[in-house]
């Protein structure tokens, strides 16, 4: 059997709002459905956001007592249900 998975991160279950703002699109909160030392999976509805791979987004998370810091992210993988999300290591 091969195994086709590339992780380099594990990923943990986490369901969590988070905002996502994208130049040309603008603002979504979409639910997570996983979460890894390399990014996050935001879960589609059916909200009109449909960016490219390699768009850069930013992301914060939503409903904590204090305002999340907000993250830098890029677009690197796409299903029928949502988009995997990476850090951005560009960002300087």
């Amino acid at each position: 059997m091969v195994d086709n998975d590339r992780r380099v991160h594990s990923r943990t279950a986490l369901s969590a709002k988070v905002k996502v703002v994208h130049e040309q699109f603008g603002e979504f909160v979409f639910s997570t459905r996983d979460i890894s030392d390399g990014g996050v999976f935001i879960v589609l509805n059916d909200e009109p956001f449909a960016p490219q791979l390699g768009d850069k987004v930013t992301v914060q998370v939503q409903g904590l007592p204090v305002p999340a810091p907000t993250l830098d992210m890029v677009v690197v993988r796409q299903t029928n249900d949502g988009f995997g999300l990476q850090f951005d290591q560009n960002d300087e």
